[in-house]
């Protein structure tokens, strides 16, 4: 009977939920898949370690509304998510915005890892970063009146699916936004019950000591996102600024940088670590790849030993990055590195 009881709890809240969404005529895919799901919520919190996932794994999907963005969760598997700002936003009525970003963010990866852009490449990517200027500006319009109902909502959905978000990662932390942006963006997070918002580190000592002293005001903490530039002292003067700032440390990218000790690093730091980014990729001198996960150098099996056997608290979030193969997906991707972890802890 309890199992009935919290059943039915399940179905009307979702049903509540969900009628919400139709009335803000927000897509529904998904929804009825949701509902099958009811009864097997997923389970990523492996020996200790809580395995989740950056929902920018699944930026390849066709539908990137709350719903969907949910579902593709649930079938990875994963328990535990570090969330982007799109879904969430979209659901509390954002602008739509006319860019693709399937078409721009492997043209953003291959300009930030200093790979050569063809014409047409650079032609596109100059013309979406004027689109998303113009995209940002009405952003920064909608963000002064958005209600935090909505993102309470979203909490609601995904923690009655079994899915909480520990960090938020929405377009509104740089030193492009205002700091009425940044405000809305740590409301935000902490209405969704995320205790970190995360972002590029901006690589300007006054924002990050700004955005330090605001996370402090909020209860939460920023998580400064990194690629190869990485080094064992990148977040030092951030971490140094205020207790507000934290490292979303990438674990993949620091091997591709060429750096020889992750794992002192992690001994060091891992109190400020609000979360690690994990993928398999090559050190220097076999390419930098980024892989399937076995395939690569990256010590994916003595990291999650490790955090296992100090039992260090921060999650470890898988990001997928390697190329999917073909009559593959994302989400199926996911599932395999979630596993893998799994078959690693086990």
């Amino acid at each position: 009977m309890e199992n009935q009881s919290s059943r039915r709890q399940f179905l009307g809240t979702t049903a509540a939920l969900l009628s919400g969404v139709v009335l803000s005529n927000t897509k529904l895919f998904g929804a009825p898949a949701l509902i099958r799901s009811l009864g097997d919520k997923p389970n990523s919190l492996i020996n200790g370690v809580q395995v989740g996932v950056i929902t920018y794994s699944f930026r390849d999907m066709p539908d990137q509304s709350a719903e969907a963005t949910l579902q593709y969760v649930l079938d990875s598997g994963a328990s535990a998510i570090e969330l982007m700002g799109g879904p969430a936003e979209t659901f509390a009525g954002a602008p739509k915005s006319s860019v693709d970003m399937r078409t721009m963010y492997p043209l953003m990866r291959k300009k930030r890892e200093n790979q050569t852009l063809t014409d047409d490449e650079q032609k596109t990517l100059t013309e979406m970063e004027t689109q998303m200027k113009a995209y940002r500006e009405e952003m920064a319009k909608w963000r002064q009146s958005a209600s935090m109902s909505k993102f309470e909502q979203v909490k609601k959905m995904f923690n009655q699916a079994g899915v909480t978000i520990y960090g938020f990662k929405p377009d509104a932390f740089s030193m492009q936004n205002t700091d009425a942006e940044i405000d809305y963006g740590m409301k935000a997070a902490k209405t969704l019950g995320a205790n970190q918002v995360t972002l590029e580190h901006p690589a300007n000592d006054a924002h990050t000591l700004k955005l330090g002293k605001m996370a402090q005001q909020h209860g939460i903490r920023v998580g400064y996102h990194g690629h190869e530039q990485q080094t064992p002292t990148f977040w030092d003067t951030a971490l140094a600024q205020s207790p507000g700032n934290a490292m979303n440390f990438d674990l993949g990218h620091y091997i591709a940088a060429g750096q020889p000790d992750p794992l002192g690093l992690i001994r060091e730091k891992h109190s400020r670590i609000a979360s690690m980014h994990i993928k398999d990729r090559q050190t220097p001198a076999h390419g930098k790849g980024n892989l399937p996960w076995g395939q690569g150098d990256t010590p994916l099996r003595e990291v999650l030993s490790l955090i296992r056997d100090q039992k260090y608290t921060f999650p470890a979030t898988v990001e997928l990055e390697y190329k999917v193969p073909d009559g593959s997906t994302s989400v199926a991707e996911v599932k395999k590195c979630i596993n893998y972890c799994r078959n690693m802890l086990s």
